[in-house]
């Protein structure tokens, strides 16, 4: 038996509503405080990370189905970021290469610090508010999307 979960809501969405923002990171700071810290600052009730390139020193990953995280110290290129923040709660998920090409990826934490820059774009999305909400079925806080005049 399959079980849907599906939100549906719209908002009106002018390519002039999405907010975009621009953030360079600089070498040791962290990825995951620096971008939660970024909301808390800004009052931010609902972004999207678009986009990442950059590089890391160190990684902090919670691999799936998997407890707790794991460490990895080295060079390593950011492939991909994406998630979802706000002053409520984050979520990220980070793709890493090292010299060889080998690609890791998983939930990233506290602890992933830059190498040389994270050049970060960010959607903000104006009428949407995130927030994360214990979920029993899946253990974990997830997203809860409410939108203005919904």
């Amino acid at each position: 038996m399959f079980v849907f979960f599906v939100l549906l809501w719209s908002v009106s969405m002018n390519p002039v509503d999405l907010q975009v923002v621009a953030l360079r990171l600089r070498p040791g700071q962290d990825l995951k405080q620096s971008l939660d810290a970024w909301a808390r600052v800004q009052h931010i009730e609902a972004a999207i990370v678009l986009t990442c390139v950059g590089s890391l020193r160190q990684a902090v990953l919670r691999l799936a189905d998997q407890s707790a995280p794991t460490s990895y110290i080295g060079k390593f290129e950011i492939v991909s970021l994406t998630g979802t923040l706000s002053v409520h709660g984050s979520h990220y998920h980070i793709a890493i290469s090292d010299s060889t090409g080998q690609t890791l990826g998983g939930h990233l934490m506290e602890g992933s610090l830059v190498y040389t820059t994270a050049e970060i774009a960010l959607g903000i999305l104006p009428g949407v508010h995130f927030e994360r909400r214990f979920d029993s079925a899946s253990g974990y806080e997830e997203l809860y999307v409410a939108c203005e005049g919904n």
